[in-house]
């Protein structure tokens, strides 16, 4: 499983209806899936450090099956059904960066409210610290391809949780 995370910020759009447009483009999603989507969520984040700017900040977390389903996902979100509430909603964000990260371990939840960021230390084994990183209620997952600045490792979770590793932990809500 992969997914697309895509941070954002909204320009000079109200924020309830910045919101409103996300919502509905995900809506869109959901009801005209492209082939290989498993789903996606959008968040609120109290914090976005690798993201230029300041003020209100978004993660949207879109899950693929495979590789060649995440480049079905890029074509499939600007056209049919999707393409006015992507484009409503793309017309009004300032900026953004993203990543596509894999699914190392655990649930491929997309909506966790507790990410931590991290980067795994020089000269640890990567296997070992996928190891120290993975635990009941958390999914793990490994940046495969980097879309502008953002962590290598995310440990996704309901609740907050104790790493072995410095990290940079931020709370969402899901819209």
């Amino acid at each position: 499983m992969l997914a697309y995370v895509f941070w954002h910020r909204p320009g000079g759009d109200e924020i309830a209806a910045y919101e409103a447009r996300l919502t509905a483009f995900h809506a869109a999603l959901a009801e005209h899936p492209p082939a290989g989507f498993t789903g996606s969520a959008a968040l609120r984040v109290q914090e976005a450090p690798w993201l230029p700017g300041d003020g209100h900040a978004y993660e949207d977390w879109y899950g693929v099956e495979t590789w060649e389903a995440l480049g079905g996902l890029n074509e499939a979100a600007v056209r049919g059904e999707r393409a006015q509430p992507h484009d409503a909603v793309a017309a009004r964000a300032r900026t953004g960066a993203g990543g596509v990260y894999r699914l190392i371990e655990g649930p491929a939840e997309l909506a966790a409210t507790r990410t931590s960021w991290l980067a795994k230390p020089d000269g640890v084994d990567r296997d070992a610290f996928h190891a120290q990183l993975a635990g009941p209620g958390r999914s793990l997952w490994m940046r495969q391809m980097v879309l502008g600045p953002a962590p290598e490792y995310a440990v996704r979770s309901g609740a907050p949780v104790v790493l072995p590793y410095e990290a940079r932990a931020i709370a969402s809500t899901p819209l």
